[in-house]
């Protein structure tokens, strides 16, 4: 199963403040879980929500699953000492 990404608003103006070499491995992080997606068991994170997360370096990339339409939802990215305040 092929999955498509996409992005909340918020997540793409962050983005672009990242930089450049950490921002190739997110991108390349991000590719990654769309063709090949980690057991959800494993990604899962803690707690009653719908998130899971990922690590690229430094940087933690906080995404949801949806397997009715086949998409990952990217919520957050963010350096991993402040991504995990003020999850919406």
């Amino acid at each position: 199963m092929q999955y498509s990404i996409e992005f909340r608003p918020a997540v793409l103006k962050s983005l672009k403040r990242f930089p450049r070499r950490d921002l190739v491995r997110i991108k390349k992080k991000i590719e990654e879980l769309c063709n090949n997606l980690p057991a959800p068991a494993t990604t899962k994170m803690k707690g009653d929500n719908p998130f899971h997360k990922v690590r690229s370096g430094n940087y933690r990339i906080i995404y949801e699953i949806h397997d009715d339409r086949l998409v990952i939802l990217v919520m957050k990215v963010g350096h991993r000492k402040d991504v995990y305040k003020n999850l919406p």
